[in-house]
C-alpha cells in the first residue's frame, strides 16, 4: 500500500506540533493568582472566552472560579488601565486584538457554493484545509486574549485594581457595549491632540540620561519590530503559497493516477502522495513561523508602543513641572497667588518625581521580560526548524527507497 511505501516519520512530525501555541512573554508569577482561559465559544458576531481563576488572594471569595467574557469587555478593562491616573508610571499591558474570522468564513462559503464544480476528495481536502486556518486563527485569538490577562495578572499592583477583580469575579454580564460612531469620533480627535501634544513635548531635553537614552531606543526598536513583522509575515505567507503549490500537484497527479492502472499511473499516485505529505510540512513550518516569530514581533510592537505611551506621560509631567516652577517664580516676583502656585509646583514635584521612579522599573522589567522571550521563542522555532527539515529528509528518503523497491 501506498501508506506503507511512504513514512510519514511520526517521531518528527507528531501530532503536538501541529497546534498553535500561545506567545510567550515570559511571565513570572507568584502563585497566588493565576488566569487562563479554559475554554472559548466562537458565534457569528463574537467570541465568548471563559476565564478561569486560582486565587489564594483574600481579595476574592472563591479559591477558583470562572466567568465568560467577550472582546469589549478586555478592551474596557485595558482603557480603565489606561485612564487610571495611578497607573501612568506604568507599562500597561497592550489590549489583545479584535477577533477577525471574516476571511475564513468567506472561503468556507465559497468552498461550499462550488462543491459542484469538484470531486469528493477535492472538496474534501480543501475543506480540512480551511477548517485547520479557522481553527489556527482562533486558538491564536484566545492566546492573545490570555496572555494580556497573564501580563495584568503578574504585575505587581495591576493585579490589585477593583476593575481586574470585578472582570474575573462577578459571573454576571458586565454590560460593555462596543463605541458607538460619536465616542470613536471623541477618541480620534484625543488622538490627534495627543500626537499634536508629543511632538512638542519630544523637543524638551530630558534631566535624566536614562529615559533619554529609552526614549531613542524605543522609537528605533518600535520601527525596527514593524519592519520585521512585515518581513516576516511575508515569509510564511511564501512557505503558506509553497504549501499550497504542493496542494494543487498533488491534485493534479492523484487524477492522473487514477485514469488507469498502469505502473506510470502508479508511479504519478506516489508522486502525489510526496506532494502531499510536503505540503503537510511546508504548513506546519509556516504555522511553527507565524506562531513562534510573527505573533511575537506584533505582540512587542503593541507593547513597544505601550512602553512609547509611558515616556510620554513622563514627558507631559516633566514639562508641567516645568511650567509650575515658571509660575512660581511669576507669582514671587509680582508677589501675588504664591499660596496657590507652590501647592501646584509640589503637586507637579512630586508626580514627576514618583512617575520617574515608577517608570524606570517598569522599563528595566519590560527589558528582562523582552530578552528572555524572545531568547525562548527563538530557540524554540529553531528547534521545530530542525524537526520539519528532518522529517522532509525522512520523507524524501522513503520516497527513493519506495521508488528503488518498485524498480
Amino acid at each position: 500500500m501506498m501508506q506503507e511505501d511512504l513514512d510519514d516519520g511520526p517521531d518528527f512530525l507528531s501530532d503536538e506540533d501541529r497546534g498553535p501555541r500561545p506567545v510567550n512573554v515570559d511571565l513570572q508569577t507568584d502563585g497566588t493568582l493565576q488566569v487562563d482561559i479554559s475554554d472559548a465559544l466562537s458565534e457569528r458576531d463574537k467570541v465568548k472566552f471563559t476565564v478561569h481563576t486560582k486565587s489564594t488572594l483574600p481579595n476574592f471569595k472563591q479559591d477558583e472560579f470562572s466567568v465568560v467574557r467577550q472582546h469589549e469587555e478586555f478592551v474596557w478593562l485595558h482603557d480603565a488601565f489606561v485612564e487610571n491616573e495611578e497607573y501612568a508610571g506604568f507599562v500597561i499591558p497592550p489590549a489583545p486584538p479584535k477577533p477577525d474570522f471574516d476571511a475564513s468564513r468567506d472561503k468556507l462559503q465559497k468552498l461550499g457554493e462550488g462543491e459542484g464544480s469538484m470531486t469528493k476528495e477535492e472538496f474534501t481536502k480543501m475543506k480540512q484545509e480551511l477548517e485547520a486556518e479557522y481553527l489556527a486563527i482562533f486558538k491564536k485569538t484566545v492566546a492573545m486574549h490570555e496572555v494580556f490577562l497573564c501580563r495584568v495578572a503578574a504585575h505587581p499592583v495591576l493585579r490589585n485594581d477593583l476593575n481586574f477583580h470585578v472582570f474575573l469575579e462577578y459571573n454576571q454580564d458586565l454590560s460593555i457595549r462596543g463605541k458607538n460612531k460619536k465616542e470613536k469620533l471623541e477618541d480620534f480627535f484625543k488622538n490627534v491632540v495627543k500626537s499634536a501634544d508629543e511632538v512638542l513635548v519630544a523637543g524638551v531635553k530630558d534631566v535624566d540620561d536614562f529615559f533619554e537614552h529609552e526614549k531613542t531606543f524605543l522609537l528605533e526598536y518600535n520601527n525596527r519590530i514593524k519592519d520585521a513583522a512585515v518581513k516576516v509575515d511575508k515569509l510564511t505567507k511564501s512557505h503558506k503559497s509553497v504549501a499550497d503549490d504542493n496542494s494543487r500537484i498533488s491534485s493534479i497527479l492523484y487524477s492522473l493516477g487514477t485514469q488507469d492502472s498502469t505502473d506510470l499511473c502508479k508511479f504519478f499516485l506516489k508522486v502525489s502522495e510526496l506532494f502531499e505529505k510536503t505540503r503537510k510540512i511546508e504548513a506546519r513550518v509556516s504555522a511553527d513561523e507565524d506562531l513562534k516569530l510573527s505573533d511575537l514581533l506584533r505582540y512587542y510592537l503593541r507593547e513597544s508602543q505601550a512602553g512609547k505611551d509611558l515616556l510620554y506621560r513622563r514627558a507631559r509631567s516633566l514639562v508641567d513641572y516645568e511650567n509650575a516652577n515658571k509660575l512660581l517664580d511669576r507669582a514671587r516676583s509680582k508677589n501675588k497667588d504664591v499660596l496657590q502656585a507652590e501647592t501646584n509646583q509640589q503637586f507637579c514635584c512630586q508626580k514627576f518625581e514618583t512617575l520617574s521612579e515608577s517608570a524606570k522599573q517598569e522599563l528595566i522589567d519590560f527589558k528582562t521580560r523582552r530578552v528572555a522571550a524572545f531568547r525562548k521563542n527563538l530557540v524554540e522555532l529553531a528547534e521545530l526548524e530542525l524537526k520539519h527539515s528532518k522529517g522532509h529528509l525522512q520523507l524524501l528518503q522513503s520516497c527513493l527507497v519506495a521508488f528503488k523497491g518498485d524498480s
